[in-house]
């Protein structure tokens, strides 16, 4: 935030560390920590006066799910950012993708964006608007990348706009401008 950081975003998409634990495969701990990560951003940024935006996304389910995300997003996410927003089961990656067959979970095909402002999955709008970098300074084409097949570069190798205007990059956004994303690392996301 000192550096000038724009915004911010959250995904919170479970109701709970035990489901947390579940559908994501990782130790139920993580989940409290980003929910507190989430309200020591809000209260670094409110003590200093930062500008950073803070951002939280949710999955919008159905039922007694979306009863218990609606729970935990009004007491422990919208009291800390700027917007909170929904998006449709998207396919999560990596050993997600398993879980949510084993759970009957339906997503959608590709990145459609936003529950009210749904777009085409082609071309994907995150390929040309977005990087994702990990806390070990790799650089991520999308942020459902849970695995590491999303790589594009290393921050501690080269600089951001090397990275953005790199041949991966490229060719990726190449692909999705043509609609034909055969053989590409983002063919599984839209086959849905």
């Amino acid at each position: 935030m000192a550096a000038g950081l724009d915004s911010l975003k959250f995904s919170i998409n479970a109701a709970d560390s035990e489901q947390f634990e579940e559908v994501m495969g990782v130790k139920p701990k993580l989940y409290d920590d980003a929910l507190t990560n989430l309200r020591k951003a809000y209260e670094i940024r409110e003590s200093v006066g930062y500008s950073t935006r803070l951002y939280a996304s949710s999955i919008r389910y159905d039922g007694d799910q979306q009863a218990r995300m609606e729970q935990l997003v009004s007491r422990f996410v919208r009291p800390y950012v700027d917007e909170w927003y929904e998006l449709p089961l998207y396919s999560m990656g990596a050993v997600a993708t398993e879980r949510e067959a084993e759970l009957g979970y339906k997503p959608t095909a590709g990145n459609q964006g936003r529950i009210g402002g749904l777009v085409k999955p082609l071309p994907c709008w995150s390929a040309f608007t977005e990087g994702h970098v990990r806390s070990d300074g790799i650089v991520s084409l999308c942020c459902f990348d849970a695995d590491g097949r999303f790589q594009v570069g290393n921050l501690h190798e080269d600089s951001w706009m090397d990275i953005w205007h790199n041949e991966k990059f490229q060719k990726i956004r190449e692909a999705h401008l043509k609609e034909d994303l055969t053989g590409t690392v983002c063919e599984e996301c839209v086959a849905y």
